[in-house]
C-alpha cells in the first residue's frame, strides 16, 4: 500500500510538471510519457482540478493563470525538482553509468532517461519505487537503512562504493557556495558523497533549487574545485551564481513558468 501510495503522487506530480513545461498538452500525449492508460490520467486530471491547479478542456488540460498565488511551496518546489532533473537527464549518454546519492532531486533523472542503456549506482533506497526505462540498471549499494529518506549509508554502503567506478556523478545537496563547497545536513550522508565523486572518472554534476545555491549547510561533502556543473532554477541569487562562475563551475539554469 505505502509503494502504491508514492507511485501515485509521483505519477500526479509529474503530470502537473508536463502541463507546466508543455501547455495544453493532451491526454494521449500524457499517458504515452508516462506510460499509464489515458483513463488514469484523465483521473490524475482531475485530482488537480479538484484543488485549482488546472483546468481541462476536451482532450486535455492546462495550469490555471492563477496557479503560482494559488499552489503551496511545496507544489512549486516540486515543479522546480522536476525541471532540474529533467535538464540533468538530458546530459546522461547511452551507456553511461551514474552514481546518484540520496538526493529526491537527483533520483527524478531516472523517470527522464528515455531509449537509453545506463547503469545506476545509487546508496537511495527510494529507487525501487521510481517508474523507468526498462533499459535503466539499477544497483543499490546495500548499507544502514536511515529513516525518513531511506538511504542507505556506513561503512558498507561506503566499502561497496569504494570498489567501483562511474563516469558521470550526479549529486543532490543541501548547500553549495563558491566559498565553502557542497554541504549538507547529514552527516552519516558525507562519506558516501565524498566517494561517488571520488570513484568518478568523468564530469560531477550538482543539483539544487534555487534557494541552496549560495546557502551553506552544516557538513562539508566536497571542495567547490571538484564540482564541474551545477543545475539549479532561475530563483538562485545572482551574486551567488557568478560567485560560483569565477571558480569555474559551469552553471545550467533552468527556467519553471508555474502561471503558463
Amino acid at each position: 500500500m505505502k509503494r502504491h501510495k508514492k507511485l501515485v503522487e509521483e505519477r500526479r506530480n509529474q503530470v502537473l510538471f508536463e502541463l507546466s513545461v508543455t501547455p495544453e498538452i493532451k491526454v494521449e500525449e500524457l499517458a504515452d510519457r508516462l506510460k499509464v492508460s489515458p483513463l488514469t490520467i484523465r483521473r490524475d486530471l482531475q485530482y488537480w482540478e479538484d484543488k485549482d491547479r488546472i483546468t481541462r478542456h476536451y482532450g486535455g488540460a492546462r495550469l490555471v493563470e492563477t496557479f503560482q498565488q494559488s499552489c503551496n511551496v511545496s507544489d512549486i518546489k516540486e515543479l522546480r525538482k522536476n525541471a532540474i532533473a529533467k535538464k540533468a537527464a538530458e546530459f546522461v549518454d547511452d551507456g553511461d553509468t551514474i552514481f546518484i546519492n540520496t538526493s529526491t532531486t537527483a533520483l527524478m533523472i531516472l523517470k527522464y532517461i528515455k531509449h537509453k542503456r545506463v547503469n545506476v549506482i545509487t546508496n537511495n533506497a527510494n529507487a525501487i519505487f521510481v517508474q523507468k526505462d526498462n533499459l535503466i540498471n539499477v544497483l543499490l549499494t546495500g548499507g544502514e537503512l536511515r529513516e525518513p529518506k531511506e538511504s542507505m549509508v556506513g561503512e558498507f554502503a561506503y566499502n561497496n562504493l569504494s570498489r567501483v567506478s562511474a563516469n558521470k556523478a550526479f549529486i543532490g545537496c543541501s548547500g553549495i557556495s563558491a566559498s565553502v563547497g557542497m554541504t549538507t545536513a547529514v552527516l552519516a550522508e558525507v562519506a558516501i558523497n565524498e566517494v561517488m565523486l571520488r570513484q568518478c572518472t568523468g564530469t560531477r554534476f550538482v543539483l539544487g533549487e534555487g534557494a541552496k545555491i549560495g546557502h551553506n549547510h552544516s557538513f562539508v561533502s566536497s571542495a567547490i574545485s571538484k564540482i564541474d556543473f551545477i543545475i539549479t532554477d532561475q530563483s538562485a541569487p545572482e551574486d551567488a551564481v557568478d560567485a560560483l562562475k569565477e571558480k569555474g563551475v559551469k552553471v545550467v539554469i533552468v527556467n519553471v513558468d508555474v502561471t503558463s
